[in-house]
């Protein structure tokens, strides 16, 4: 009786044991010398995102200790992934750099990191599903598709808010977003940012299979091949409000394509574009009368709305 009492003790201590090292921490820390069989606590980091989002509750924070490179990451549930002060690097070659794909109600935050494709990586960012998708502060250069793809496909409408970032030297666009789901509108806001130099158009709302409805403010888009800033879509809502903002250096300034794409732009600059704007398919764009548009190559006629 003595010696099956002490069994079950041993075993009920041997459970225990095994369901504290096997659960997840609400804040966890990687390292530039960490390892990802540590714990991913403060006195014993992970190396790399992959290796320390295993290891993190669901709404919980993973925190750069110290500089480095952590690797790609597929994000499946609400997390943020935060750098305050230390270089916090994903180099990436031939694939992307952050996937995320995680529930409807998900909310994820990227702050503060250092995204690169080396000429050769996908997207910087590439959004399949969930809820709400905040990125802050960071820097998304030289992928082949696009800086940040936001393409929900999902039963439910999603939430994108880009703030104090840079993306450049992208093959494609600096953002896309595209609704893949007709049942997925988006609500977007680029605010505080600078879309330099890709190979497309620096900002690109596109609702052809979902709604789209975005923001663009305190923004420098310039030096892309295409357009600075488009609406475009072939069959739901696309509407862009352009405020504080700026057009230039580029191919076209603004650009609205098809019968459902509003765009309009107020308290701006569109300068030196090679055109200053195209409207095409009967989509919609209008100029408030306090916008400055100015040396273009090729002046087409925006229609001016009074301010309300």
């Amino acid at each position: 009786m003595v010696k099956l009492r002490f069994l079950a003790i041993a075993f009920a201590a041997g459970s225990l044991s095994a369901g504290t090292a096997n659960a997840q921490a609400t804040r966890t820390w990687v390292s530039g010398l960490g390892n990802d069989a540590d714990p991913c606590s403060r006195t014993a980091p992970c190396k790399t995102f992959a290796g320390a989002i295993s290891k993190t509750a669901a709404g919980g924070e993973i925190n750069v200790l110290d500089p480095g490179g952590f690797g790609a990451v597929t994000i499946t549930k609400s997390i943020t992934i935060s750098s305050e002060s230390f270089e916090a690097g994903v180099l990436v070659s031939g694939t992307n750099g952050i996937v995320i794909s995680a529930g409807v109600n998900d909310t994820i935050i990227l702050r503060g990191l250092d995204i690169e494709g080396l000429g050769t990586g996908l997207d910087g960012i590439k959004f399949l599903a969930g809820g709400a998708l905040y990125v802050e502060k960071c820097n998304i250069n030289h992928f082949t598709q696009n800086g940040i793809e936001f393409a929900p496909n999902q039963a439910g409408a999603a939430l994108l808010f880009v703030s104090d970032s840079n993306i450049r030297h992208n093959t494609q666009n600096g953002i896309l977003i595209k609704p893949a789901n007709a049942s997925a509108p988006v609500k977007a806001s680029v605010s505080h940012s600078q879309v330099l130099n890709n190979g497309l158009a620096g900002v690109r709302g596109e609702g052809t299979l979902g709604g789209v409805n975005l923001h663009i403010s305190d923004v420098v888009s310039s030096s892309n091949v295409g357009a600075g800033i488009v609406s475009f879509t072939t069959g739901s809502q696309t509407r862009v409000m352009v405020m504080d903002s700026v057009s230039s250096n580029n191919g076209t300034g603004l650009n609205a394509n098809g019968a459902a794409a509003v765009l309009r732009i107020g308290k701006s600059m569109v300068f030196n574009n090679g055109t200053n704007a195209t409207i095409l398919g009967g989509a919609t764009m209008s100029s408030y009368n306090n916008n400055q548009i100015d040396d273009n190559g090729v002046v087409n006629a925006i229609p001016t709305i009074a301010l309300h």
